[in-house]
């Protein structure tokens, strides 16, 4: 039997050489990851279910990232890291990367990838529905509740439906001046936010193929964005480089066979597409960035787990080189890493934090920060009557502070332009 890549790393999970989309399977878990927002009532959850002593089922397989709401001086936040701390103390979890330490990484969707967590042919679950992101790896990513994370605590395992797939292919050379934000909100555009519930969304095509890694992550890391429960793109020789370069453990590699049976296919030249934006409130309200141009601006947010990778901020320091921003603008870079990498990475003379820090922007610690909205004193979050334009994911009305303010989802690229102006503005016309 013909199967997608989904159907075989489900199968492989499940001890099984066959799985089909709508059976139900028992799932042996690679990783667990959660964060200080839904770790400690996934831990309140085990210890209620498992008794008070219980042991996680595999420390090494339980990852805590803390990346939320951790620069902030609100008290409920910091409770929350306490409880972390203890937890993966009475644990001896090796993979917990506390905040505050050395060993502080960020945003969780992208340290998970440098910490070489992400390995092709595995299942990962994570108490964050951006989990999807490492799916970019030929892998199982997804995002579960408190009470099934607090299962696999316990077990190691998760009784899992098998989803139907999706298939989205983008022909062509990408233009310079298209992203991978761009191909993601073209999808969501035509499908909706809820075109693609409980199902997988798998990228394949030459443009898909050219990107580098971290582009690849944007576009699984918005499947959730389309209802979807997992994205993918099988790994070739790009991914496999980027895995070895962080980690030895051994992996398998898995694609789709050619006679596998899809829900749908879309398929996009990408020389026929433009930059685009998703427009309040809603990340499928798509419109060109031509359209809407000239729209005013209060703020330009370049940051988070879609937004804040250093080929983010690669694509807008090449707008941003040698020029002014018109309105206050936010770089949070994802994690400590590329944080780093905003010191060393040079472009045309100049390291892209001189770029930034020339061009009049604020340079914020690596956290989710604003993506989330977060307490009054977070950094970057949106006030009344804001117009921000923005490279997180979601735009739904209070997602990044204030319910008043609108959001536009929008590529680096088109942030950076924006940024410029103080107005939504096509990339092109500094490209």
């Amino acid at each position: 039997m013909e199967q997608t890549i989904t159907q075989k790393i489900l199968a492989r999970a499940a001890n099984r050489k066959f799985v089909d989309a709508g059976e139900n399977v028992w799932l042996n878990v690679d990783i667990l990851l959660t964060h200080d927002v839904c770790g400690p009532p996934t831990f309140d959850i085990f210890k209620e279910e498992f008794g008070p002593d219980a042991k996680v089922w595999d420390p090494e397989k339980v990852v805590v990232l803390p990346d939320h709401y951790i620069f902030t001086a609100n008290e409920h936040a910091h409770r929350n890291i306490d409880l972390l701390r203890q937890f993966a103390v009475e644990q001896a979890l090796p993979n917990y990367y506390d905040v505050g330490s050395s060993r502080y990484k960020g945003v969780c969707h992208v340290a998970l990838a440098e910490e070489g967590f992400n390995l092709p042919g595995t299942v990962l679950f994570g108490t964050d529905s951006h989990t999807c992101t490492s799916g970019a790896f030929g892998m199982f990513g997804t995002g579960i509740g408190n009470t099934d994370a607090a299962f696999i605590l316990g077990t190691g395992k998760l009784w899992e439906k098998v989803p139907e797939s999706m298939l989205f292919t983008f022909d062509g050379e990408m233009p310079e001046y298209l992203t991978a934000k761009d191909l993601i909100l073209q999808i969501l555009g035509d499908i909706g936010t809820d075109g693609a519930t409980y199902r997988a969304m798998e990228f394949d095509g030459e443009a898909v193929f050219s990107l580098p890694m971290e582009e690849r992550m944007t576009l699984t890391n918005m499947a959730i964005e389309g209802g979807g429960m997992n994205g993918i793109i099988a790994a070739d020789k790009v991914t496999e480089a980027y895995v070895r370069s962080k980690t030895s453990k051994p992996y398998e590699i898995f694609r789709s066979d050619p006679g596998a049976r899809y829900h749908s296919k879309y398929r996009y030249n990408v020389r026929e597409l433009e930059p685009v934006v998703a427009q309040p409130h809603s990340p499928d309200n798509r419109a060109t960035v031509r359209s809407v141009q000239g729209t005013k601006i209060t703020k330009s947010y370049i940051g988070s787990c879609t937004g804040g990778k250093l080929e983010d901020f690669r694509m807008a320091a090449k707008i941003l080189k040698g020029k002014q921003v018109a309105v206050p603008t936010n770089i949070v870079p994802a994690t400590v890493k590329v944080m780093h990498d905003l010191d060393c990475e040079k472009y045309e003379g100049e390291t892209l934090k001189q770029i930034f820090e020339n061009a009049g922007c604020s340079i914020a610690l690596p956290s989710c920060a604003a993506c989330l909205g977060g307490p009054a004193d977070t950094v970057g979050r949106s006030v009344d009557n804001d117009v921000v334009v923005s490279t997180t994911n979601r735009n739904f009305p209070g997602r990044m502070g204030s319910k008043h303010a609108g959001v536009y989802l929008a590529s680096p690229l088109t942030a950076a332009a924006s940024a410029l102006t103080g107005k939504l503005t096509d990339p092109r016309d500094y490209l």
